[in-house]
């Protein structure tokens, strides 16, 4: 079976058809880039610290392996395949293997709990489940009884796992080699089951993160990904060859469309961290020519060489704090459009470049050619520092239901807040309420099984209800404020974004998270999450004594420190805006913690709820 729009077909991919290099799916036209660039690296993972590589020929048989193997265990058309394990070239091979046969792609975030596993696999009806470790599948174990439609699920690494039978679990290896056998006789049936799928019907799924009650399955289509293909190279400045990181989760669609499907259009060669605690070595050593990544980790790569800056020798901080300043100037003139007035002596522009290069470098960015960001709002200052050291900072806005990218800041047309021109061949308007409005090729097919739900977020035109609140400017950029279900009304009737004030304090070292409170209260007042790492060293050189992250939180000298942060925010705030108390959050919080989405977003109605006497205190002592 397939799966067709729901209710905008009448300006989408129905009416108008969309092809990339000829092709109308993203599996003929990876059959057609595997072809082409055959022998060409298009992967790359460690394996016992070194860097192993898949070539887009080798690619192409392992997914072809993988999609005939999943045939032969008895899937159809049109039934879903899920993947709960973290960023590796077999999550690839899943996905393209999967599409190729006309079979429904989804992902798991692996922080997800046992029970956020069970919901997902029956919402979605998954026949097949691939599991990274011994750790994923105790969680499948543990609610297999409750899917009633699993069939089988399939092990990566058999690490921890010798002895292990059971007669509807198997490892991928063996899978996999499986396939390869069959490709051997029914490669035909491969290519075939490709050319039948056609551009209407459904890739695969994303479950939303559930910011707002359960997880989504949001229906992306083969024409969504088409159009997003041709336009990569609207905004992303790479070439054949370059290289990538992949560490946000595959099973979000920023990632997905970074890592699967960017490379179809411009050849980017896809590295893997050897895991979720080495990314910053794998950074610096990979080098890479494109990285997409939130504010927050942007902001962990300052804050590295804040943290460096500290136990530097005193010549190597007076580099720095004077390139700094030189090129304060310089920068300003480059986000107002202009002549950065009289340029810099040769010894200024020498000891520019070594500094700035050599932060480049311990940062692995010195190969960067498009650096992006988007999901949560940018501090102002971020952006000012890394323009300092030579990289533009660009700022893009997408979500799940726009197939990822929906608008991006051009290079060289850098502007403070807000999120650039939207994409080529897609309408933006802003509707009731200040709500944006997304209708194009773009827009996704629907939700899964909740037919009431399209009704709430795609209209009878055609136009995604984005529930963004935002603003586009006489030059066509637009400025995305806030949720609109997270907007304050204080009790004198202002109405406040909160998500401002909140990048304004993440920019902080010393502050990782904020929520700001104040929905029908007289003033504001924030919960912050201390950075560990900074506010103990800030303690050790204070000479703080603390026991553990509870009693740090505690200390009057990390609340003092806070406090610090917080008024040197306030007069950029208009006064309505300032906060007038806060309270430091006595827990460190994680991906596996219900105050925060798998993106690490936080859930503020849960954050209120949970902190609620907190929050009180703050208004009536």
């Amino acid at each position: 079976m397939t799966f067709e729009p729901t209710n905008h077909g009448k300006s989408m991919t129905a009416s108008s058809p969309v092809s990339y290099l000829g092709e109308d799916t993203p599996a003929k036209v990876f059959r057609q880039r595997c072809k082409s660039w055959a022998d060409m690296p298009a992967l790359r993972y460690k394996q016992r610290g070194l860097w192993q590589s898949t070539t887009w020929g080798q690619y192409y048989g392992h997914a072809r392996a993988t999609g005939l193997a999943m045939q032969a265990v008895g899937l159809e058309r049109g039934q879903v395949v899920c993947v709960l394990a973290e960023n590796r070239p077999e999550w690839l091979y899943v996905d393209m293997g999967a599409q190729c046969m006309g079979l429904i792609g989804n992902g798991v975030y692996p922080t997800s709990s046992a029970s956020q596993l069970q919901h997902i696999l029956v919402d979605s009806g998954t026949r097949i489940l691939f599991v990274e470790n011994q750790e994923q599948l105790d969680k499948a174990m543990e609610v297999r009884s409750q899917c009633p439609q699993l069939q089988r699920i399939v092990v990566m690494d058999r690490e921890g796992l010798r002895g292990f039978t059971d007669e509807a679990v198997e490892f991928f290896d063996d899978f996999l080699a499986r396939g390869h056998a069959l490709s051997q006789t029914q490669h035909n049936l491969f290519e075939a089951s490709i050319d039948l799928t056609h551009g209407n019907a459904l890739a695969f799924l994303v479950y939303t993160s559930g910011t707002t009650g359960a997880p989504k399955g949001a229906m992306i289509m083969n024409s969504n990904l088409v159009f997003q293909l041709s336009l990569a190279t609207d905004y992303l400045d790479v070439k054949q060859g370059d290289k990538s990181v992949s560490f946000l989760p595959l099973c979000h669609i920023a990632e997905r469309m970074s890592s699967v499907y960017n490379p179809l259009a411009v050849g980017l060669i896809v590295h893997f961290p050897e895991n979720a605690g080495t990314v910053f070595n794998d950074m610096r050593e990979v080098a890479p020519h494109l990285v997409f990544a939130p504010p927050r980790f942007w902001e962990k790569m300052y804050s590295q060489i804040d943290l460096f800056m500290r136990d530097a020798i005193a010549p190597a901080r007076w580099a720095y704090k004077r390139t700094r300043a030189m090129g304060a100037a310089h920068v300003e003139a480059q986000l107002q459009g202009q002549a950065s007035g009289r340029a810099p002596t040769f010894l200024q522009a020498a000891m520019k470049w070594l500094v700035m290069r050599n932060i480049r470098v311990f940062l692995g960015l010195q190969n960067v050619k498009s650096a992006l960001t988007g999901a949560a709002p940018v501090p102002p200052d971020l952006i000012r520092w890394y323009l300092g050291c030579g990289i533009e900072l660009r700022e893009a806005f997408g979500m799940t239901e726009t197939t990822g990218f929906c608008t991006a800041t051009p290079k060289g047309a850098l502007r403070l807040g807000w999120a650039g021109i939207k994409a080529a061949g897609t309408e933006i308007k802003i509707g009731q309420d200040n709500e944006v409005l997304v209708r194009g090729p773009n827009v996704f097919g629907g939700y899964w099984n909740m037919p009431e739900k399209n009704l709430e977020s795609l209209d009878e035109e055609g136009w995604l209800h984005t529930g963004d609140c935002g603003e586009i400017n006489a030059d066509g950029y637009l400025a995305i404020r806030d949720r609109i279900k997270d907007i304050l009304i204080t009790s004198g009737g202002k109405n406040i974004t909160p998500s401002h004030i909140e990048s304004l304090l993440k920019f902080s070292p010393y502050i990782t998270d904020a929520v700001v409170i104040g929905d029908g209260r007289k003033y504001l007042t924030c919960l912050v999450m201390i950075d560990q790492e900074h506010v103990a060293r800030f303690a050790q050189e204070k000479q703080v004594p603390y026991t553990d992250f509870g009693s740090l939180t505690r200390a009057p000298e990390v609340i003092a420190l806070i406090h610090s942060e917080i008024e040197r925010i306030n007069p950029q705030l208009a006064r309505v805006e300032q906060l007038k108390s806060f309270k430091i959050i006595a827990e460190q919080l994680t991906a596996e913690d219900e105050e925060l989405t798998p993106t690490m977003k936080l859930k503020r109605k849960v954050i209120a709820k949970k902190y609620a006497s907190i929050i009180e205190s703050m208004y009536t002592s």
